[in-house]
């Protein structure tokens, strides 16, 4: 018998068996990737004896058995092998690394490139451990990216899914921020401040009831980082998404723009527009670490080039999804940066184009695109782009003006021109982020009350903003003034406006509105000490709330001095501040039962 004819057989013998053990093996390789790194996440979280330690980098590296067992079965169930190892030469070429350390790992002791990287260069440390874990997330992250290799197929609605994948890396971050290791102070960071935390940075708000420069160690630091890009980046696939769904007149969920932007042939596919989204993000935050490498001052004491760059990264990445955590205390009102202007533009930039939305930034600045408007002069940005852009700067305009008029004798003072034209610029970009570069706390009313409005308005559709858009405000803007001049239908930019998006928009402002009336009221309970003690107003309770249901972070500076319930009510406003909108939007946007028949038309007076 011919090898070819023993493989033939062998496969229709498999066949019945292959989607019953490939399917199983999906689930067990979930179970296997989230059991190693939560073993991972309790050696680095927790101090252990040796004995406890080597214990847990066991598991880890038996873990490495269970990835090379998988690719073997898929080799095995391949009608092709031969062809199946060339369209996955570099997996193959990690399994088979794996199996060689597996292997000398038993019979020595020790994996032998750690070994040997170990004897060339000892003052390094131990490259054993290093490799360990890089070997674990190289074999996380191919099997991720593995066609078809995701998560196992469950059938949910994809609002529910996007809520779901908050809460998930809520409750894991409340998780590792509560450990021992991620904190200075001992015992561990209180269970309700790591929730609290954890929603901040997840939900991109920023409000910190601690300070993020003093009480976390390095790799608190990466944690909070952590949960800041996967926060941002998983609202700005889902928010751009919807803002390409939404532009065909179908239910969602039966569209084939589904396919065309998760691209089920490679979840980072060139071709995908998600892996378009993810780049452009991951490619913005890098420009913009660059840049902050280059221009923090000589008064910044870094430990060294990898503090720096950490910094520079850390910051980058807070600026671009919005989230306003910084690694000093006081913010960018730190005296090691609050004179730093070229920082401050660095930060404002960034800031803007992760609030103008991911679907505006394509429009706008993509080589495709600005080819076709070069070649065809005739043709502009679309219509949503128009909103974006066109709304943000005038808001931007509106806020800096504003804040330079009221506080030019107040914060401002002291400042030079260029410092003054700076701040006023940073503030008013900044209100959807949370960064400052003045003591909130310190501005005057007046200028308070126009940041909680400009809080409440937010930033733009698809984007790492919240608030209620500036798509919200235009339309309602607009049917407003339909109404006062008694046109007939509402126009924005010479385009009509029809019945479902007014609907949307009214939903998601009445959502903002009854929301932040609840929260403020629940808050006037729980906080009632503070303001009967002095410590916090009624206004600063407010400008709390809509702050964290805006996921925007500023603060007049009482989050501190919270309750437990306080925190609580702030977490649940940044969370439903996070998906509430997207989630009304989704659901308006769906597919609803048709009837045949309607009521009798009522009328009543209005005002």
């Amino acid at each position: 018998m011919t090898w070819q004819s023993f493989r033939e057989r062998a496969n229709v013998w498999l066949y019945d068996s292959k989607d019953r053990v490939l399917g199983g093996f999906q689930w067990l390789n979930l179970v296997v990737n989230l059991t190693a790194l939560s073993v991972l996440a309790i050696y680095y979280g927790y101090d252990h004896d040796e004995a406890t330690s080597q214990g847990l980098f066991d598991l880890v590296k038996l873990s490495f058995g269970f990835y090379v067992l998988h690719y073997l079965i898929r080799v095995l169930y391949h009608f092709h092998p031969r062809q199946f190892f060339r369209e996955t030469w570099a997996e193959g070429l990690v399994m088979g690394l794996l199996l060689i350390e597996g292997t000398g790992d038993v019979l020595f002791g020790s994996p032998p490139l750690g070994a040997t990287l170990e004897v060339m260069m000892p003052s390094i440390g131990d490259f054993s451990t290093v490799l360990v874990q890089g070997y674990l997330f190289v074999a996380i992250l191919m099997e991720w990216m593995r066609p078809g290799s995701r998560l196992p197929r469950v059938r949910l609605h994809p609002a529910v899914i996007f809520i779901l994948s908050f809460l998930v890396l809520i409750g894991l971050g409340t998780w590792l921020l509560s450990m021992p290791q991620m904190t200075t102070v001992a015992g561990g960071m209180p269970v309700v401040d790591a929730f609290f935390t954890a929603t901040s940075a997840t939900c991109v708000t920023g409000l910190m009831s601690v300070d993020t420069m003093t009480y976390f160690t390095a790799k608190g630091h990466w944690v909070l980082l952590i949960l800041i890009q996967l926060g941002g980046l998983n609202f700005i696939a889902f928010g751009s998404f919807l803002a390409l769904a939404s532009k065909f007149g179908v239910a969602v969920k039966q569209h084939d723009v589904i396919e065309d932007f998760v691209n089920s042939d490679n979840l980072l596919g060139s071709s995908g527009t998600l892996g378009k989204v993810v780049g452009w993000c991951l490619g913005l935050e890098a420009l913009g670490a660059a840049a902050l490498m280059a221009l923090w001052s000589p008064e910044v004491p870094f430990k060294g080039w990898a503090d720096r760059l950490f910094s520079s990264v850390f910051h980058s990445v807070s600026a671009f999804n919005n989230a306003g955590i910084t690694l000093f205390t006081d913010g960018l009102a730190h005296p090691w940066v609050a004179n730093n202007w070229l920082v401050h533009w660095v930060i404002t930039v960034l800031v803007f184009l992760g609030a103008l939305g991911m679907v505006a930034m394509f429009d706008l600045f993509d080589v495709s695109k600005l080819r076709e408007r070069m070649k065809q002069p005739w043709k502009t940005i679309s219509f949503p782009t128009k909103i974006a852009l066109y709304f943000s700067l005038i808001l931007v305009a509106l806020g800096a003006v504003a804040f330079a008029a009221l506080e030019w004798n107040g914060t401002l003072d002291g400042m030079s021109w260029f410092g003054k034209f700076t701040t006023a610029m940073f503030q008013s970009v900044t209100r959807t982020s949370g960064f400052n570069t003045v003591d909130i706390g310190a501005v005057g009313m007046p200028m308070l009350f126009l940041l909680l409005v400009l809080m409440f308005i937010g930033a733009s559709s698809s984007s790492t903003g919240g608030g209620i858009k500036t798509s919200t405000l235009a339309i309602v803007l607009a049917d407003v003034w339909r109404t006062v001049r008694g046109a007939d239908h509402v126009q924005i930019f010479q385009r009509t406006v029809n019945s479902v998006l007014r609907s949307r928009a009214y939903s998601v402002l009445l959502f903002f509105l009854v929301g932040n009336m609840v929260g403020i009221f629940v808050l006037t309970i729980t906080e009632s000490h503070l303001v009967a003690q002095g410590q916090s107003s009624f206004f600063d309770l407010a400008f709390e709330h809509v702050s964290a249901m805006g996921t925007v972070g500023l603060s007049t500076g009482i989050t501190p001095l919270l309750s437990s319930w306080g925190k609580v009510v702030l977490s649940v406003a940044m969370f439903v501040g996070r998906v509430g909108t997207l989630t009304v939007a989704f659901a308006v946007g769906g597919r609803t039962p048709q009837s045949h028949f309607k009521y009798p038309e009522g009328h009543t007076m209005v005002g």
